[in-house]
């Protein structure tokens, strides 16, 4: 292979995990600056990165044995207008990402959206999806494992999963009802999509199917602490190896290695002063506004990974960066995704960003509002 095939390959693959780059390039430069030693391996919070890599699992087992297609499709058969149609694929995404959490869910069902409303004018799909986009981001925020800034925070927090759940409640029920307000604009005109009839599952699928849910709730069970996360890996790990070893290819690893590098750099950052000094100055006592801004910029879990060490208040910095999940496109990781597969498919690339900051600035406003009146 030429140097310039092998050059082209690497900036493809750089692209495409341009998070990851830029957060290895961060944990390598503060090595020069804190030379590695012993308290490296303090810096990982390795019960965090086996919650996720547990979850991954039990996702990607689902989805192979096409539980969420089956369910899509069962779901829309019965929506017979465009507005409905709309409403369901919406509420699909903002439900499901609560437990298979926001990317997950966008990856699922922007795909079965852009295949269902394809016939249709071009404006319902675009919108749906946008709307799609808004609903993973805003559903996933109210449970503890909807999204990787909520696994990650949540370990940090000396909270139940219902006192968590109470903080993100009035936010996530505000962004219920706008989301339903929002599908109103759509025509309520009959469609003339033809629905597929959801295939039976077989018999291997439906054990399957027993089988991770009682790995999900095993690791609901280790989120809680009730069993050791390092034993509800474990077991999870070797079910999935005996029972369909392919679902190992489809984890997020360069997920667990973009948290693991930045874990170094913020321990490094930590033993900074000049720069802990600065990052204390502007997050502590503004963890919401500091949240927020960081997210727009740098995505939200890399804001929370780096902000956490150095917050007063863990839980104005979670409702920081789950709200701060919307604005920009690269807010949310997730958002990227539904970028990525309907462009790929329509183009658009211009037309998708302007409803999707559009729509995206009325509901964080809306919410920056319910923040300032709730005083929270």
């Amino acid at each position: 292979m030429s140097a310039g095939k092998i050059f082209h390959k690497t900036f493809i693959w750089c692209k495409k995990e341009i998070i990851f780059c830029i957060t290895f390039l961060f944990a390598l430069v503060s090595m020069f600056f804190v030379k590695p030693d012993a308290k490296y391996i303090s810096y990982i919070d390795f019960g965090t990165l086996l919650t996720l890599f547990s979850l991954m699992d039990v996702v990607s087992g689902w989805r192979r044995t096409g539980l969420f297609d089956a369910l899509g499709k069962t779901v829309c058969r019965k929506v017979h207008s465009q507005r409905g149609l709309c409403l369901t694929l919406v509420m699909l995404c903002f439900f499901t990402s609560m437990i298979i959490t926001n990317d997950v869910a966008l990856l699922t069902f922007v795909p079965f959206a852009i295949v269902l409303l394809s016939g249709t004018s071009g404006f319902l799909l675009l919108y749906t999806v946008v709307l799609q986009t808004l609903a993973a981001n805003l559903g996933s925020m109210i449970t503890p494992i909807g999204n990787p800034q909520n696994i990650f925070l949540f370990s940090k927090m000396p909270l139940g999963t219902v006192q968590f759940m109470k903080i993100l409640f009035p936010y996530t029920s505000l962004s219920f009802v706008l989301l339903i307000f929002s599908t109103l604009i759509i025509k309520n005109e009959k469609t003339q999509i033809e629905q597929q009839e959801a295939k039976a599952e077989s018999t291997s699928c439906t054990g399957k199917n027993i089988l991770y849910t009682a790995l999900f709730i095993l690791c609901l069970l280790s989120v809680a602490d009730v069993v050791p996360k390092w034993v509800a890996a474990v077991l999870v790990a070797l079910c999935v190896l005996v029972s369909d070893r392919k679902i190992f290819c489809n984890i997020d690893f360069m997920l667990l290695l973009t948290f693991t590098a930045f874990f170094i750099f913020t321990g490094n950052i930590a033993r900074l002063e000049s720069v802990n000094t600065f990052l204390k100055r502007i997050t502590g006592g503004n963890e919401f506004t500091a949240g927020l801004a960081f997210s727009q910029l740098i995505s939200n879990v890399p804001a929370t990974l780096l902000l956490h060490p150095f917050a007063q208040n863990t839980k104005e910095l979670l409702l920081g960066v789950d709200i701060g999940g919307l604005g920009t496109p690269v807010a949310s990781l997730a958002s990227l995704i539904s970028l990525k597969l309907y462009t790929q498919e329509k183009g658009g690339t211009g037309k998708f960003l302007a409803v999707f900051t559009l729509m995206n600035i009325i509901f964080l406003a809306a919410l920056c509002a319910m923040k300032a009146i709730l005083k929270d």
